[in-house]
């Protein structure tokens, strides 16, 4: 058995895609199980791999851990992408939080009916773009850094750029009115590992397209 983190979902971004983007960050060198059908997951659910009968699932360490939240502050603390003190923590979990909030509009919407499609799209848009982007920019601002929290390169760092290049998929322009966004996500992208992360034939997950929900749906439903 090798010693690198296996990860178990479908293959595509859903909530796993947060987990290979702080790992591939990391440099860490992962493996991937992919659930391809309604009885790949049920296995899992019956072996007891599963501790409240859903994935996320990763094996690392020895753990098989669920709940993507509690996964990725493992990685992050395990590292040193978690901030030098508990100050440093909360900032992190603070932002981090946020970002979550938005990547979940940005993950549903996919999945939304045809007729809800375009209200969803004006909502999102208007969230990212009022709510959540004046904030980042204005930490940016304010901190007068390169990074989102102290001086160096945490987890808010590698979810705020995966947050941005998902939303600039939604709409190339959304980041016209915030230039320190632009700038974080430029100098962010070339950090060797993300750089690595971002080429083809990495990892990382394309968009979901229409066609793929219907798989999705049959294995989780």
């Amino acid at each position: 058995m090798s010693g690198k983190p296996k990860l178990h979902y479908f293959n595509g971004r859903g909530r796993m895609e947060s987990i290979r983007w702080l790992l591939a960050a990391a440099g860490v060198e992962f493996e991937e199980c992919f659930l391809e059908a309604k009885d790949d997951l049920v296995k899992l659910q019956k072996d007891g791999s599963l501790l409240f009968q859903q994935v996320p699932m990763v094996e690392i360490d020895g753990m098989k851990m669920v709940q993507t939240k509690a996964i990725l502050s493992y990685i992050a603390g395990k590292y040193n992408l978690y901030g030098k003190d508990l100050k440093e923590r909360a900032l992190i979990d603070m932002y981090v939080e946020g970002m979550i909030d938005l990547n979940e509009l940005l993950m549903v919407h996919t999945f939304q009916p045809a007729e809800k499609k375009e209200q969803h799209f004006a909502t999102l848009v208007d969230k990212a773009t009022n709510r959540y982007f004046p904030v980042f920019e204005k930490v940016l601002k304010d901190h007068g850094q390169d990074f989102l929290v102290g001086n160096q390169f945490s987890r808010a760092d590698v979810q705020l750029l995966e947050t941005l290049l998902t939303a600039e998929e939604f709409k190339p322009d959304i980041l016209a009115k915030f230039p320190l966004l632009q700038s974080f996500k430029a100098r962010t992208s070339n950090i060797p590992t993300i750089k690595k992360f971002l080429q083809p034939g990495s990892q990382r997950k394309p968009p979901l397209q229409e066609k793929d929900v219907e798989k999705v749906m049959k294995i989780f439903h």
